[in-house]
């Protein structure tokens, strides 16, 4: 076994698409949608393509992509497309996965110099992906599929598997911190023996070392899930270290699942986040942003422009002298069980 299996779900997922329904909304504002941007050319060509299905769902109003950096159209572009279409007062989208530099702060830099250059527009910017049930869905069937027979022809079982988490990697903590706790939940009641986060750059651990912690565990199978939205420079190293992996250790069955790419779940994502822009209700995590934190330290709360929070607990304990979750196959059976 020396190969590595790649699986490709998105033209199973694209298919879903058609039996989307986005009726009109009471504002016929138009979307900024902006990416983070890429050098690669199919991952520019990702996000474009993207935006073009998004607007075919609703063709009440313009979709505008753009990109905050490495490529063009530049946000200040997108802006000025607005403003030459006759609009000025529009919903700027952030098609990021987590709140890190570039939500809070680089993109709400470029806003404001847009407000600048035209005192008359009225921005409503828009919430990042984050954690939705829409996403997590998305993850469950993807890993469902890979128990098929087509897919694991060994057929291995979970608890004999791991899942292998990489995330982008950030300088913000509080972003690193969503991809663990997205990893995490993902993972509870699946039945996989464990799942071990790391990052393909900035921060730690790194690929490797995820590679390395999963074999710790001696499974038969270790599944990588790129958690990006579209392909790029950092999706293929992703590919060619879980290749190199392969090579080293035929014994163990690697799989990799594709980036999100074009689905159903990610457009519904979008058109919540559109909507949440239109009735004012973009709620995001403040707390322990650490641009907030610095704001403070100097005495300025105003250094980013996310406002709104929404916090709701619902806690049950038990506490029994007898562990009931002890056994992992018995907590995984139990976790997602109604008290």
């Amino acid at each position: 076994m020396s190969d590595i299996h790649i699986h490709n779900l998105t033209g199973l997922e694209q298919s879903n698409i058609q039996v989307l329904n986005f009726p009109c909304l009471p504002i016929q504002r138009p979307v900024l949608m902006v990416g983070h941007g890429t050098r690669d050319e199919q991952g520019k060509q990702a996000l474009l393509d993207f935006a073009t299905t998004y607007q075919s769902l609703d063709l009440s109003r313009p979709v505008i992509p753009c990109f905050l950096e490495l490529t063009a159209p530049t946000i200040q572009e997108g802006i000025d497309e607005c403003i030459k279409q006759g609009y000025t007062d529009i919903s700027v989208l952030p098609i990021l996965l987590f709140a890190a530099r570039h939500n809070k702060f680089d993109v709400t830099n470029e806003l404001d110099r847009a407000r600048a250059k035209y005192p008359q527009l009225k921005l409503h910017y828009g919430r990042h992906f984050g954690i939705t049930s829409g996403i997590l869905e998305l993850w469950k069937e993807r890993l469902a599929v890979l128990d098929l027979p087509e897919h694991n022809p060994q057929q291995i079982a979970r608890e004999d598997t791991v899942l292998l988490f990489v995330g982008r990697g950030s300088s913000d903590p509080d972003a690193n911190g969503d991809v663990c706790k997205l990893a995490r939940v993902i993972w509870e009641g699946s039945g996989y023996t464990t799942v071990e986060t790391c990052f393909i750059g900035i921060t730690h651990p790194r690929l490797e070392e995820g590679f390395l912690r999963a074999r710790f565990y001696q499974p038969k199978r270790i599944i990588v899930l790129p958690y990006f939205l579209f392909t790029g420079a950092l999706v293929k190293k992703i590919f060619r270290i879980a290749a190199q992996q392969q090579q080293e250790y035929p014994e163990i069955s690697i799989t990799c699942l594709p980036e999100m790419g074009l689905n159903s779940q990610l457009l519904s994502v979008l058109r919540e986040r559109e909507i949440e822009t239109q009735v004012g209700q973009v709620n995001m995590n403040c707390e322990i942003c650490k641009f907030r934190l610095t704001a403070l330290s100097y005495g300025d709360g105003e250094l980013h422009h996310h406002h709104g929070h929404n916090h709701s607990h619902s806690h049950s304990h038990s506490h029994s002298s007898v562990d009931p979750y002890a056994d992992v196959n018995k907590y995984h059976q139990r976790i997602w069980q109604a008290p």
